[in-house]
């Protein structure tokens, strides 16, 4: 693969990225707890860290996290989305260098959901001054596993068929 058709992929990915975001934004929750999204568009991150390595996909990560600030005007929102997809993103490359071929991938993928939400946590309780924002954290694990449970099934998948076009990657 050239230079160019990466960059082109890549930015595929972040444009796809994008329009789960916002798609997304409009679904009603799906539980009554503020604050409890079903984070698919972590799913494009995850399948690009499988696919183009940890560099290509915190790319991906950083372009939708500052565009999706800007084309949604939640710019508070744009912080919290910072903190906790760089801590998840790295979180997941970690497990992905040193232990992807002994844990399932859903195990990587509630790992980084889970370290999302404490990341935000971390932030929440740094913007108001007051720890009392990590009695949510139980809610916010239980959310982070369900979620992130079915998003690395989905990126297995995805990944899965992604090694079929072998010849193009």
């Amino acid at each position: 693969m050239t230079r160019l058709q990466k960059q082109i992929y890549l930015a595929l990915l972040v444009a796809v990225s994008l329009v789960i975001y916002s798609v997304e934004l409009q679904i009603p929750s799906l539980v009554p707890i503020p604050g409890i999204k079903l984070g698919l568009s972590n799913l494009v991150s995850l399948c690009a860290l499988l696919i183009f390595g940890p560099y290509d996909a915190l790319v991906v990560l950083i372009f939708r996290i500052i565009l999706g600030g800007f084309l949604t005007g939640q710019m508070m929102a744009l912080a919290f989305s910072f903190g906790g997809g760089l801590l998840s993103m790295l979180t997941m490359i970690i497990l992905v260098k040193y232990f992807y071929k002994t844990i399932s991938l859903w195990v990587i993928s509630i790992v980084g959901g889970v370290s999302h939400n404490i990341a935000q946590l971390l932030l929440a309780s740094f913007i108001v001054e007051n720890v009392k924002v990590f009695y949510y954290l139980p809610i916010l694990i239980v959310s982070g596993s369900i979620t992130g449970y079915f998003i690395g099934i989905a990126a297995h998948f995805i990944v899965e068929h992604f090694n079929k076009l072998g010849k193009i990657f």
